[in-house]
């Protein structure tokens, strides 16, 4: 086969044209990935070799429908026979390899990936949901989010962005989390305990801190997060283990508080933002939410008087902002002419505007 000149070009267009097509999980094209083998063509019909990186990897039927459709573009191809394969050892962990460069702390010194860390002194106040539709909010204005649920005994991240079934992909010893796509272009990557706990077995967790600060290490190192514009924490209420742990793992974290308007939740709210800066972390604002009435007033300002820091939401009591928690929808993007929506919004761009020093840090460019 791929003997005339005439089938050494089209073979090199069909190799060119799957190559090109991206691993619905990675995010790379195939061709950067080494997941294409030999491409050859004979008169109409072309051959091509696809190597999967895992077997039974459950984006097996996405990729090989998307080099068909690729292969069968090019002008010159009627037919296609697809072989597929899985990549062996030695070729999977050259991948592993070459994915995690020679960076070893993904959020290290050195990234440019923002990291927000969301907390409240209490639980029952909304972190949860302002976590979620933050990064809803984000990836609709094109950028690349990461959110990690590093509220272990209370996930519920999956659930309120819509895949409480999602599983991750494990290539090697790398985790490959499940991934979200939005129409503003942006996309988010999710982990969270609770995608690795049996669905039809107990979802309590019961550790002890150790075996916490082990699972926040894992999720920040073999989680392969890509090349993220930011990564948003959904910590536990309070200042124990986890959050101490990513203190000490992420001390250039940026922070969010979140407290009601409650004098008495305003009180627990400064104990979190106190907690972070002691491990170096920066305190960039604070959120009111389930303002309203019903909760009092004054919370917020309180709560950003006592850390030297602005206000930069205030979230009013909202119907649909619960039931978008509930379905998995957020609200951000089923009701965006909400009230709730419109705060949140407010509350991006005003995150956005706060940016982040990037003194210290090395960029990602050389002197031609």
């Amino acid at each position: 086969m791929t003997s005339t000149p005439e089938a050494v070009a089209r073979a090199a267009s069909v190799r060119t044209a799957v190559g090109a097509v991206l691993d619905p999980e990675i995010r790379r094209p195939l061709s950067e990935l080494d997941m294409i083998g030999e491409v050859a063509v004979e008169g109409a019909s072309a051959q091509v070799a696809l190597r999967l990186t895992i077997l039974g990897c459950p984006a097996a039927d996405a990729i090989a429908r998307e080099v068909r459709s690729a292969a069968l573009a090019v002008p010159g191809v009627e037919a296609i026979d697809l072989d597929v394969s899985v990549m062996t050892p030695a070729e999977r962990e050259t991948l592993v390899t070459r994915l995690r460069g020679t960076r070893p702390r993904q959020f290290g010194p050195d990234s440019l990936t923002r990291v927000i860390a969301v907390t409240s002194g209490k639980g029952g106040v909304g972190k949860s949901s302002v976590t979620a539709n933050l990064a809803v909010d984000l990836a609709a204005r094109g950028l690349a989010v990461g959110v990690l649920d590093a509220d272990v005994f209370g996930f519920s991240i999956p659930g309120m962005l819509g895949i409480p079934e999602a599983r991750p992909t494990k290539v090697g010893d790398m985790i490959l989390p499940p991934v979200l796509d939005s129409a503003g272009g942006g996309s988010i990557r999710v982990i969270s305990i609770g995608m690795f706990l049996d669905p039809g077995g107990s979802r309590a967790v019961s550790w002890r801190g150790p075996l916490l600060h082990r699972t926040m290490q894992q999720f920040l190192s073999d989680v392969w997060w890509g090349d993220l514009d930011t990564l948003l924490l959904d910590l536990p209420p309070g200042t124990g283990d986890v959050a101490i742990s990513l203190g000490q793992l992420l001390p250039g974290a940026e922070v969010l508080v979140v407290t009601t308007p409650q004098p008495a939740a305003a009180d627990v709210a400064e104990r979190s933002g106190l907690v972070a800066r002691q491990t170096g972390q920066r305190v960039i604002g604070v959120v009111e939410n389930m303002v309203g009435g019903l909760f009092g007033s004054g919370g917020g300002d309180e709560v950003a008087g006592r850390l030297g820091a602005p206000v930069l939401a205030r979230i009013p009591l909202s119907v649909p902002l619960r039931a978008g928690g509930d379905a998995g929808d957020p609200v951000v993007r089923a009701h965006p002419d909400d009230a709730a929506s419109a705060a949140i919004a407010a509350l991006t761009a005003a995150v956005l505007a706060t940016g982040r020093p990037l003194a210290g840090r090395a960029l990602p460019f050389t002197v031609a």
